[in-house]
């Protein structure tokens, strides 16, 4: 296995991961970023429209009543209570001589109501122009303070994507260095890989030149499965060191053997010696729980003594002295004496 290649699979894996990480949080960064100012403009236009119904509604309330209409005398609710009476006493100007109050036609108080109408336009158009004057005045205010907030807003929005276009320039930042770390860990590990691998070639030339084929080592006739085993085309018998060790070797499996029966022979001897003792204590254990049930039983014998008199002397006591009375003839012959 490539343990090196498996290595920079799983750095380059890890790169990705982490670049892909890093655009997936601009990303989400970014949308944070719009959601918020998309936000912020719904707020601002919701302020707007209910400043502008609050402007409207304050100004047909305090502008717009219906007091102030032209028509209001023709749908007044008040009108009847307010009116003055067809007639007010016999010398009412209103009446003619005929004895009508009115005819069609007549206009008898037209100067002074000419002059009251032309008053009345006047002081209209007066306070249509104050009204006016006064509208005016709380709109300019109205767009002063939605300016101002306006522009506080805005500066607000700028300033938190100052703040976004930071961060975003750190992560940035912080994901070139990355990068950058990343690509000298690689050169330099391409450097010592490529240094190493020129180190183990020369080892390798060194270990043929020195190796067992060329120098013809002894060593050589040993077998890969084990030390006990060997090549026979290579090997040229045993030495002297060889043949001590395999004696040697011998007289420990010897003893090793008769330490093994010494072991099995002791421990036969502790297991009988542990039975006998078990033995002896079941014994124990039985003998103390047949006394213990022969005194329960002389305890119960007792009991049953006792209960077996008790029962005697009420029964003797039942039969002599409360069943000794027996009615007689005379005590049955007085029921169903009569009808009843």
């Amino acid at each position: 296995v490539d343990i090196d290649a498996l290595d920079t699979q799983v750095k380059d894996r890890k790169i990705q991961e982490a670049a892909e990480k890093a655009r997936n949080e601009e990303l989400a960064n970014e949308m944070k970023q719009n959601d918020k100012i998309m936000c912020m403009l719904e707020e601002r236009q919701k302020n707007d429209i209910r400043n502008i119904n609050k402007a409207i509604g304050e100004f047909q309330k305090n502008f717009q009543k219906p007091e102030t209409r032209r028509e209001f005398d023709l749908s007044d609710p008040q009108g009847l209570k307010k009116d003055r009476p067809a007639r007010l006493s016999d010398n009412d100007p209103r009446c003619t001589v005929s004895g009508l109050q009115k005819f069609m036609g007549e206009d008898l108080n037209y100067d002074q109501r000419m002059k009251f109408q032309k008053e009345q336009l006047r002081e209209w158009s007066l306070q249509q122009q104050r009204d006016w004057k006064n509208a005016l005045a709380d709109q300019k205010f109205a767009d002063d303070i939605y300016e101002k907030s306006r522009i506080e807003l805005d500066q607000k929005t700028m300033e938190q994507q100052r703040k976004e276009e930071e961060s975003r320039r750190a992560v940035c930042a912080a994901t070139k260095d990355f990068n950058r770390t990343q690509a000298a860990e690689l050169a330099e590990r391409k450097k010592l890989e490529k240094y190493q691998k020129m180190k183990d070639d020369m080892e390798e030339i060194s270990s043929l030149l020195q190796g067992n084929l060329l120098s013809e080592n002894p060593e050589q006739a040993v077998s890969s499965f084990g030390r006990h085993r060997v090549i026979t085309d290579r090997w040229k018998g045993m030495n002297q060191d060889q043949l001590m060790a395999i004696r040697y070797s011998q007289q420990q499996q010897v003893l090793e053997k008769l330490r093994l029966k010494e072991e099995e022979r002791q421990r036969d001897a502790e297991w009988d010696r542990q039975s006998i003792q078990a033995a002896r204590a079941q014994l124990v254990l039985e003998r103390h729980q047949q006394r213990q049930n022969r005194e329960r039983r002389q305890v119960l014998d007792n009991i049953n003594a006792e209960l077996s008199q008790e029962q005697k002397s009420k029964n003797i006591y039942l039969k002599e002295e409360a069943y000794s009375n027996f009615p007689t003839g005379q005590y049955y012959a007085q029921f169903n004496t009569t009808s009843r």
